[in-house]
């Protein structure tokens, strides 16, 4: 009977592990304690995959004997793509070839556009180079769409869910950057166009007197303009918003050269007066911030020249955001020689929201001004709360019933720039750009997955005294502890030692 008992329960464990078994390959856990959450799918993904109407073909191309770090990679990557596989409904299939194996399956991976790193790997206490490729091909129908290089962390699920959906939309809407004031050509935002080509047509657009700004175009960018813009322009403009349109204005009012060190007020153009007829004001002053960037500065010690960096509460860095779609993950602006940006408008049906703002210890200056680059700056500098430096207003503006207007006081915070002169923009300044010109197409879907990461995690600013007390107690609160702790040990054995005294054991 015992035995039959045993024989009963193995066969229930079995049937308990078959069962489960089969349960898990139609589902697919994972928990997820990081903190950018870089193993959870964002809504935007969930939405994109639950919208596919036809089956997309992920060829990855991974080296197999790649060393334990980009392995990692490699194996991050194939439960991404089970997990869409799950996601999709069966709409996302996907394969791992090894391109090392032979010399056809390499020249295929390069051919269809994968390049190989040359990696260092450590055998037998010798370093030796190595080709690895770690790159994925997607494919549906005619369409395809090349992902280079798999990034491990949450730029693994951006660049997946940004290729499936460039290939899965055959008709984008269309943005237009606004040209013909003065304004920096679209391939002078090189890393802004590349993000907002996933979900739009971007054209360069000159308005003229003889025609309208056509009314496809989901929202306008007037990005850095430099020279007036007459009346007649502004008129198409309003005439745009009146059509329930959306316009993204970033724009400079300071202006001047870091090498002479003068700033000062930049020509009028027509812009702020614009601006306020909508209630919209732009600040005259430049915004300083001792939560700020770092410069390179050339200084002259003995007979040597040395760089060294030096803080420019100039360059603020905004820090505090509303909660707002546009500032949803943002966690740093950097804004160079910016101004505040506010709404006083008088019609209490337009909502407004301070998207940007600097710290809690800013400061305004009057300019013209001239450039202490060597100045020391201190507690009484800084003597403002927090300034708004991006503003978003929706609401009958310039009678339109639902218009929307997003102003940045900088205008070329997310412009590379042209030619030689271009350089990294800060990630977070793209993001906000992006987002902005989403939130004025009515098209928010990627902010999620856009701003997914930490990226910057700044220490709070701390008062000098402060500081003092934090080092000095690190030095003296452990000896202080110590102390304490020989002081109890000693007055635990002179009490135990005359217990022995007296007898008592």
């Amino acid at each position: 009977m015992k035995r039959q008992t045993i024989f009963i329960q193995l066969a229930v464990i079995l049937a308990i592990i078959v069962v489960v078994n089969l349960i898990s390959g139609n589902l697919y856990l994972r928990l997820d304690f990081t903190a950018d959450k870089r193993y959870t799918l964002s809504n935007a993904t969930k939405d994109i995959l639950n919208e596919l109407e036809d089956v997309i073909t992920v060829k990855a191309f991974f080296s197999e004997d790649l060393p334990p770090q980009l392995l990692s990679t490699r194996n991050d990557f194939r439960e991404q793509l089970i997990e869409y596989e799950n996601r999709s409904g069966g709409n996302i299939i996907y394969e791992f070839v090894n391109p090392n194996e032979s010399e056809e399956k390499e020249r295929d991976a390069q051919q269809q556009g994968i390049q190989p790193l040359v990696i260092n790997v450590t055998e037998r206490d010798q370093v030796k180079q190595q080709r690895a490729y770690m790159g994925a091909i997607l494919q549906m129908g005619e369409r395809s769409e090349i992902i280079p290089l798999i990034q491990p962390g949450a730029g693994m699920e951006y660049a997946l869910t940004t290729a499936i959906k460039k290939i899965a939309v055959e008709s984008k809407p269309k943005l237009a950057f606004v040209q013909g004031h003065g304004e920096p050509p679209p391939a002078a935002s090189a890393q802004l166009l590349e993000q907002l080509s996933v979900l739009y047509d971007v054209e360069p657009f000159t308005i003229t007197d003889t025609t309208d700004i056509p009314g496809y175009y989901r929202a306008l960018a007037i990005i850095d303009p430099k020279d007036t813009v007459p009346a007649s322009h502004f008129a198409k403009l309003d005439r745009y918003l009146q059509g329930n349109g959306g316009i993204y204005v970033a724009y400079s009012n300071v202006s001047g050269d870091l090498n002479s060190g003068f700033l000062r007020g930049a020509n009028d153009i027509g812009i702020r007066g614009w601006l306020a007829d909508k209630g919209v004001m732009l600040g005259d002053q430049l915004v300083i911030d001792a939560n700020c960037a770092s410069i390179g500065v050339r200084q002259q010690q003995g007979p040597f020249i040395l760089n060294t960096q030096v803080q420019f509460p100039y360059f603020p860095i905004a820090s505090q955001f509303a909660d707002h779609p546009i500032s949803k993950g943002i966690e740093s602006l950097l804004l160079p020689l910016v101004s505040t940006v506010t709404y006083q408008g008088p019609d209490s049906a337009v909502q407004y929201s301070s998207l940007a703002m600097t710290s809690d210890r800013s400061g305004l200056v009057n300019s013209p001004v001239y450039i202490d680059i060597n100045k020391e700056w201190t507690a009484s500098d800084f003597p403002s709360e927090s300034q708004p430096v991006a503003i978003a207003v929706n609401g009958p503006l310039g009678g339109a019933t639902d218009a929307k207007l997003v102003v940045v006081g900088n205008g070329n915070f997310a412009v590379n720039g042209q030619g030689q002169q271009q350089q990294q923009v800060n990630q977070d300044n793209i993001n906000f750009a992006s987002n902005a010109l989403d939130w004025l197409s009515d098209d928010t879907g990627l902010v999620d997955l856009r701003t997914k990461g930490v990226t910057n995690r700044p220490l709070d600013p701390v008062e000098d005294g402060t500081k003092s007390i934090l080092k000095y107690g690190n030095v003296f609160f452990p000896i202080i502890l110590i102390l304490i702790y020989a002081l109890i040990r000693k007055q635990q054995y002179m009490r135990k030692r005359q217990n022995w005294l007296q007898g008592n054991y």
